[in-house]
Order: C-alpha cells, then sequence, then structure tokens
C-alpha cells in the first residue's frame, strides 16, 4: 500500500463526563458524523480512520463510522496510543493526524493549514495548540511517522499511553516542533485568538452551546466556523459552558 496521511479520530461512548457523547445528536445528526465530515473535507487527508475500542459499548462508534463511508480502527481503550500507532500502522500512514471525536465544529483549513505547516517546516510535530490561539475544540496535531515510531517506542508512562501526543510536549528536546496560530488561517478579527470560546464537547454545558448553535443557525449540513463564531458573538452565549474546566492530562481517559 502507499504512503499516505492518515487523519485518525479518536472516539469512544465511554466518556466520564459525558457518556455516549460522540452519538449525541446535533443538528439532524449523531456528533461524531460532523467531525468525520469535517476531517474528510481536509484537503490534505489522504485517509480517514475512526479509532475505537474493541468493547461491544463501541460497536454503535463503527457503526456510525462505517455508515458515514470511512474505515474503523478498533483496539485497546485505555492505550490509546497503541490503539492509533496500530491504527495508522494499518494503511502504511507515514504522516498522522490526530482528531478528537468531541470537535464537530473542527474547521477543516485548520486540519490543512497544521499538515502543510509541518511539511514545509520539515519539522517532527506541528499543531496549534503548544501556544493557543484557537477556541478548544479546533485542536489539530500532525506528526510525521517516524516521530511517532519513536513515541511509541519510549513512551511508558501510562499518560502517555492514554494522551497519545504528551511524549512530544514533555519531551521537546526530542523532536522539531512548530506551531499554528489562528493569524496563519485568519484574515478576520472576529476569528482572532478566540480562546475564550470554548467549542469542544466534553460536558452537558458545553452540548447546551452546541445545540444551541446548530439549532439557531438551522444548517441541513455541519455550519462554518466562521458562522458559529458570529451566531455566538451576536448572540451573546460564551456564558453557556464558560465554567466548564478543561480536563488536564491526568485526569480522566481520553478517547
Amino acid at each position: 500500500m502507499s504512503k499516505s496521511t492518515a487523519g485518525i479520530i479518536q472516539a469512544r461512548m465511554g466518556s466520564s463526563r459525558l457518556p455516549g457523547k460522540v452519538m449525541l445528536p446535533l443538528g439532524g445528526r449523531f456528533e461524531l458524523e460532523h467531525v468525520v465530515e469535517r476531517v474528510s473535507r481536509a484537503t490534505e487527508i489522504d485517509t480517514v480512520i475512526v479509532a475505537t475500542t474493541t468493547k461491544t459499548a463501541d460497536d454503535i462508534v463503527a457503526w456510525c463510522a462505517e455508515d458515514a463511508g470511512v474505515s474503523v480502527f478498533r483496539g485497546d481503550e485505555s492505550n490509546v496510543l497503541d490503539r492509533l500507532y496500530r491504527a495508522a500502522e494499518s494503511v502504511d500512514a507515514d504522516e498522522v493526524v490526530r482528531i478528537t471525536a468531541d470537535c464537530p465544529l473542527l474547521d477543516p483549513a485548520v486540519v490543512d493549514e497544521v499538515v502543510l505547516r509541518r511539511r514545509a517546516a520539515g519539522v517532527d510535530y506541528a499543531s496549534n495548540i503548544l501556544e493557543r490561539t484557537f477556541p478548544r475544540g479546533l485542536d489539530v496535531e500532525a506528526f510525521s511517522w517516524g516521530s511517532f515510531e519513536h513515541v511509541y517506542d519510549c513512551a511508558t508512562d501510562p499518560a502517555e499511553l492514554e494522551h497519545v501526543t504528551l511524549y512530544y510536549r514533555d519531551n521537546p528536546s526530542e523532536f522539531s516542533l512548530s506551531n499554528v496560530s489562528s493569524t496563519d488561517v485568519y484574515d478576520e478579527e472576529s476569528l482572532l485568538d478566540r480562546t475564550d470560546l470554548r467549542l469542544t464537547l466534553d460536558e452537558a454545558a458545553d452540548y447546551r452551546l452546541l445545540r444551541a448553535i446548530f439549532d439557531g443557525l438551522e444548517y441541513e449540513n455541519t455550519p462554518s466556523f466562521r458562522d458559529a463564531v458570529r451566531y455566538i458573538d451576536d448572540n451573546q452565549l460564551t456564558s453557556i459552558n464558560r465554567a466548564v474546566t478543561q480536563k488536564a492530562p491526568n485526569d480522566a481517559r481520553s478517547h
């Protein structure tokens, strides 16, 4: 099989804060379907894979992904690093793009920019989370297969096995890294440095905000990130989930 860039979406039903969140209804679809669609629209992604677990509870995740027309890889629930590594290995990927399944407003343009930055800069790892200027919910990480093999061989701490890319960030001297800023993607002032927004799906308050956006915009398909931000600002919706605390790497399990 030829080398490729694999966009891997981590997804499972067993979220501790909001169980079953990836299958919650949102804008007439399951939440996971929006994530799959947005990653699939990124032009720099060759193959989209939903990486879920072997647990029976995640059969519905596998079904949803297959119904959406993308590949599924099933692996260990706790060792997420192994799950993603083997998912990438299964398609002979030479570049991996990691996405979590709680980002229904992910912008494909951000995915492409992170991938292109990694290639242009010739670095091991590029993301938009080393220095945050994007809202939570637009996180993208791209890394070379060679560097991912190094992470797979060296990561031993349980937190590093659970949070796939933590080893990159905790050991920056071992890798070349690059960060993408909101100014690299957007020109509009309203989209720059929007760390005040939270567009991820971790808790019930996050779901209330996302439902307000999708229901308010009444889009047949996933609304654009730009339209979502405009709707939030126009309707002063940031307070809906402002009190939600972002979980730390040693908190509840990752996807």
